[in-house]
């Protein structure tokens, strides 16, 4: 399971360069997909073959330009709540402010695992005027310079062994993990509880480390999968429920932990931005998606060129990934809540779908030959091969070529088209690679 370690602290200390060193310098995970928003603030980090996630929760501070000290309480209320490690960031060239304080007192009572970082220590000489910050309670201070990086590497290493090592109760394999996610009010509860109705018998729930996702096994009308949702996902009363911030990181737990998720819009509202941002985090995981607009029976007009407009308006907002199952039904009155349920199971069944190798080269290089890679430099790119790679996450396809570097990302664009155009792999990302034959 992913370990989720968030940075925060005050505005101006330096959150933001330092996640974009976390995730960025030390061979990010972060994929620069077009269209994804908000990737300032959520990415992946690896090091000693330790993969996690880092919040940047600077990126949801409202109003930059006057400290919201109430907006920053929060979000490192929910770091506390929702993070294996917290990085508390301070500024060695300003010294303690009031609001350092004020985080200090929040975490100190929070009792998780926090690393006091004293950055902007550029120069060595600034090291020693680190001192000060043991006056807050959490122990040493660690310097570092997240713009040049010096200290870093030691932070790494840190990070990486306050990670809880206790393994989780194991679901069963071969059986899908399906998350519903969406922004608070779009009905993931009302939904779930219509999964899962009043035929307790049918439903165990494995908790498993406090914090992270629970699974309900879900066994009935032949389908058998897990439902992903956060632990206490509807408990917390502290902290306000439609905060943007709460919502994703909330989503970041369920999204990580399954192999398809469901994303729930609110058909009275349309495709929000929120619902795009938890569109990317689906997206850079590389899961497998269903999106159901919710709350359709209060939509008045419900006739074809309705759901036609509002599924083109999704697909707009999704593209270049538009190949996904759209559902429109309402988890209150149970429409199509079964259709749901097995479009999730098919998607999980693509996902694994293996394409044979002679049917890849028989279909895709006559379309190649009539439509070649564009000529650079007056070469032409020639495709000779194509094969699909066993045992990934995702189903993923090696070009074979002379130049594969020329190769650029509208013609990969292109063979993607015609690998959906030509097999069922709805709902799924896809890998191309171009390698040298």
């Amino acid at each position: 399971m992913n370990n989720i370690v968030a940075i925060v602290g005050r505005p101006n200390v330096g959150k933001s360069t330092l996640f974009n060193r976390l995730t960025q310098s030390r061979k990010a995970i972060v994929n620069e997909e077009a269209g994804t928003t908000r990737d300032r603030q959520y990415g992946k980090a690896e090091w000693n073959g330790q993969e996690f996630s880092v919040i940047d929760t600077g990126g949801w501070v409202l109003n930059s330009d006057d400290i919201f000290e109430e907006e920053i309480n929060k979000q490192v209320q929910i770091a506390i709540e929702e993070a294996d490690v917290i990085l508390f960031l301070v500024d060695v060239t300003n010294g303690i402010t009031d609001l350092d304080e004020q985080v200090a007192n929040l975490l100190r009572r929070g009792k998780k695992p926090t690393l006091l970082v004293s950055n902007k220590a550029d120069t060595f000489n600034l090291h020693p005027q680190s001192a000060e910050f043991y006056s807050l309670g959490l122990g040493e201070p660690y310097n570092i310079s997240a713009i040049n990086g010096s200290g870093t590497g030691d932070l790494l290493d840190l990070i990486v062994s306050k990670f809880n090592k206790k393994n989780e109760e194991e679901t069963e394999d071969e059986v899908p993990r399906i998350a519903v996610v969406g922004r608070p009010n779009a009905g993931k509860s009302s939904l779930i509880n219509a999964f899962i109705g009043e035929e307790r018998n049918i439903v165990t729930d494995i908790a498993g480390t406090t914090r992270d996702s629970i699974y309900t096994l879900y066994d009935k009308f032949g389908l058998k999968f897990y439902l992903v949702d956060t632990a206490g996902i509807r408990k917390k009363g502290k902290v306000n429920e439609d905060l943007e911030y709460y919502s994703v990181v909330r989503a970041i737990r369920a999204i990580e932990n399954a192999d398809v998720c469901i994303l729930m819009l609110d058909a009275t509202r349309g495709i929000e931005s929120q619902d795009m941002n938890i569109f990317s985090l689906i997206q850079k995981n590389r899961k497998g998606l269903v999106i159901v607009v919710n709350k359709w029976d209060l939509v008045e007009n419900k006739d074809q060129k309705v759901i036609k407009t509002f599924e083109n308006a999704i697909r707009e907002r999704t593209a270049p990934f538009t190949d996904i199952p759209v559902i429109f039904s309402s988890a209150l009155s149970k429409q199509r809540i079964y259709k749901i349920l097995e479009t999730a199971n098919e998607v999980y069944n693509i996902r694994k779908k293996k394409i044979p190798t002679h049917q890849l080269n028989e279909t895709l290089l006559p379309i190649i030959e009539n439509t070649p890679p564009p000529m650079i430099k007056g070469k032409e790119v020639k495709i000779k091969y194509i094969t699909q790679l066993p045992n990934t996450m995702i189903p993923s396809f090696v070009f074979f070529c002379n130049l594969p570097q020329w190769v650029k990302e509208p013609y990969k664009r292109f063979l993607e088209n015609q690998i959906r155009k030509h097999w069922k792999l709805s709902g799924t990302p896809i890998h191309i690679f171009m390698r040298e034959k």
